[in-house]
């Protein structure tokens, strides 16, 4: 029992004692637990996450992912050849988080992925490569470097690579959430593809990608109707936000740190309606502010390279590399020459249960001397 009552407490009596020990072993019995015994535990003054923070480098994800395409068939039953990355602090899971799946997807020479649909809200950020299509719902989307594309939950999807070369991107999904919901559904969809159409933009992009401009015909959904968010668009975007900060105006949020946030443009919230995704670029010697989240968070380094300090761990970090930050851990990245990376969390989740709670360190943000 833990208490912060220093006022001495009478030794009990060894009626007492018994009474007391006969007490617990009936709660016990009857499947009950009292509150004096683990207050602490349930309740703690800060987030005690069992996740930790972990880095997983794309120089060892690839290779593995291209040896499972030599060995392992895409096909019915298995569905995807997505190598999940599992945190060391969550054991017996593969889950980045425990509200964050995070997985290598690899797609091999004239592959195909076949059709389904789940409850989970999934989206696929790609580091490299092209020639892969994914049919959302039966509109083809093109996969290209840079690209976040988007599958919400209950959307019929499926991938197939159109080229002679294997492409492979990650995976982020709610997993974790919804299974600790009792929440998930899963249905397989048809054996052959909805379509082999390989068109430059999709439908949804020819409806919803024009900035500023709501199609006043189209209903509203409750995650973005727009699954294909380019990167010249997210390129532009962040140049523009360092230009004007060399400009004297703002836009940034800290010394050479520049940042956006992907949002439905049916309504301006989250494209994913328990997934936030945002991609942020630091300028050449350029500092994060030391920030603390609750909630948890998946990192990739797009492009680039620097050190990321997660709590007390300390990581060089090159392109295709991702990182795990656990709930309420400080986190700082410096770039080197320069860094772009992707980040995904649970944050409208914790927003929407009230839960959301943020720090920010500003006076250590800045740049190097």
């Amino acid at each position: 029992m833990t208490s912060t009552d220093t006022r001495p407490v009478a030794e009990p009596t060894a009626e007492e004692a018994a009474a007391l020990e006969q007490l617990y072993a009936d709660f016990a019995a009857a499947h009950m637990a009292p509150l004096w015994t683990q207050r602490a535990g349930l309740m703690p003054e800060t987030p005690e996450p069992a996740a930790v923070p972990m880095l997983w480098r794309w120089s060892t994800l690839y290779p593995l992912a291209a040896r499972s395409g030599e060995l392992v068939p895409v096909g019915r039953g298995g569905e995807r050849r997505a190598i999940a990355l599992a945190n060391p602090g969550l054991p017996g899971t593969a889950y980045a988080t425990p509200t964050l799946w995070a997985a290598i997807q690899y797609l091999g020479p004239r592959e195909e992925a076949p059709a389904h649909r789940h409850t989970q809200t999934a989206f696929r950020f790609v580091v490299e490569g092209e020639g892969v299509w994914t049919n959302v719902a039966g509109d083809p989307v093109a996969m290209r470097r840079g690209d976040l594309l988007l599958t919400p939950g209950m959307h019929f999807h499926e991938h197939h690579n159109t080229t002679d070369h294997p492409m492979a991107w990650v995976d982020g999904l709610d997993i974790p959430l919804v299974r600790q919901l009792d929440a998930g559904f899963f249905e397989f969809g048809p054996d052959q593809l909805a379509t082999r159409e390989t068109p430059v933009a999709s439908r949804n992009e020819r409806l919803w990608a024009h900035p500023g401009l709501r199609p006043i015909g189209a209903p509203r959904t409750p995650a973005s109707p727009l699954m294909a968010y380019r990167w010249e668009h997210t390129d532009a975007a962040l140049t523009a936000q360092l230009e004007l900060e060399r400009e004297g105006h703002p836009g940034v949020i800290s010394p050479g740190h520049a940042a956006i946030r992907f949002s439905n443009p049916a309504t301006g919230g989250d494209a994913l309606s328990t997934i936030r995704c945002e991609m942020h670029r630091l300028a050449p010697a350029a500092r994060s502010a030391t920030s603390r989240v609750a909630g948890s968070a998946v990192w990739q380094v797009f492009s680039g390279s620097g050190v990321v300090t997660v709590g007390a761990e300390r990581y060089e970090v090159a392109t295709g590399d991702l990182f795990a930050v656990p709930s309420w851990a400080p986190v700082t990245i410096t770039a080197d020459e320069g860094l772009d990376a992707f980040r995904f969390s649970d944050d409208p989740v914790f927003e929407a249960l009230g839960l959301a709670r943020s720090t920010v360190e500003k006076e250590q943000a800045g740049k190097h001397a």
